[in-house]
């Protein structure tokens, strides 16, 4: 073999170790490609499938919550949810109780803002369902005629519509803060209360226990339950923030835990419509409360919440609603 025949194969022997590598190469990309596929399908089930279950444990379907929330959440129009809290759950209450929280939300993403309106629990109203017990608190509404009551006194009081629930126990509260791992909130006041200590103006991270000790303390504060309804309200903004991650979707013990202890009337397919299509509304926070005048009839203790103010509270949430104000009577 002669020297240009040698120089004349050494390229050609070159380009084919050359074109062999690549080929190597380009398969092992392939497999680590299709591997990382195999592995998010496995994540992705395991959080179907746990997302399926807790959301079918939960599931409780009332009969006074509006039937148009598909067309909302299909428009991704503002829509309006009743958050509950029992006082039950916890500190060895096991019995049906009354509801400690009430809140109403509205979720606006053309707005990109959530409206949170907390309502005095003793609120002096009258049961649609239960005349002969009436008047009575907002509270007991719950005691009588569970969630389809409280929500009929809320549509009747305030005129606007309600959307779905979430009903949540305090045990369901306390538990869900520890499986996140806790929550970090400002203390709007200088307190103490069974054995915790916080300071006004200082941020904390809080385990369930704390959280919730944090959360119940009524009698030392100078606003009473008002200010204890501004401090749920801390605490359930940031377990929101915190459980708002792909971890806890993930967390088999978180998902089963909340499912114990929460009831809601949302399934899972409205549940997810919820995260990606409102996600917006998170933007802007704009919380306040029915302000109302304690006075005492026949024996008992009332907040009184004014035709006025009433008519405040209905006009801000038909607003944020896009809808038009009504008269309150």
């Amino acid at each position: 073999m002669d020297k240009n025949q040698n120089l004349s194969t050494k390229p050609t022997r070159h380009l084919y170790h050359q074109r062999r590598h690549s080929k190597r190469w380009l398969k092992w990309l392939l497999s680590l490609l299709l591997l990382a596929v195999a592995v998010v399908a496995i994540f992705a089930g395991i959080a179907w499938h746990n997302l399926r279950s807790a959301t079918d444990n939960m599931y409780n379907k009332s009969n006074q919550t509006t039937s148009g929330i598909e067309r909302q959440m299909d428009a991704k129009k503002p829509i309006s949810f009743l958050l509950l809290g029992t006082d039950t759950g916890a500190l060895g209450r096991d019995y049906k109780g009354r509801t400690d929280t009430i809140m109403i939300i509205v979720l606006n993403p053309t707005t990109r803002k959530t409206t949170i309106v907390s309502l005095p629990r003793d609120m002096k109203v009258d049961l649609p369902g239960y005349s002969q017990y009436s008047p009575s608190k907002l509270n007991a509404a719950y005691t009588y005629g569970g969630v389809d009551e409280t929500i009929e006194v809320i549509k009747s009081h305030f005129k606007i519509p309600i959307y779905g629930y979430a009903l949540v126990n305090m045990g369901g509260l306390e538990k869900s803060i520890d499986q996140v791992g806790g929550v970090n909130v400002t203390s709007p006041l200088t307190f103490d209360y069974e054995g915790y200590h916080f300071n006004k103006g200082q941020t904390y991270h809080m385990n369930g226990a704390k959280a919730l000790a944090f959360s119940r303390m009524r009698y030392t504060d100078p606003h009473g339950d008002y200010g204890r309804q501004q401090r749920q309200r801390l605490i359930i903004m940031a377990l929101l923030k915190e459980s708002a991650s792909y971890r806890t979707v993930l967390n088999s013990d978180f998902l089963n835990g909340i499912s114990k202890q929460m009831q809601t009337d949302l399934t899972m397919s409205r549940m997810l419509k919820l995260a990606t299509g409102y996600r917006t509304s998170l933007g802007k926070i704009d919380s306040t409360f029915a302000q109302g005048t304690s006075a005492n009839i026949s024996g008992v203790s009332f907040e009184v919440v004014s035709a006025a103010e009433r008519q405040r509270i209905s006009t801000k949430l038909r607003r944020q609603l896009g809808l038009n104000p009504v008269t309150i009577n």
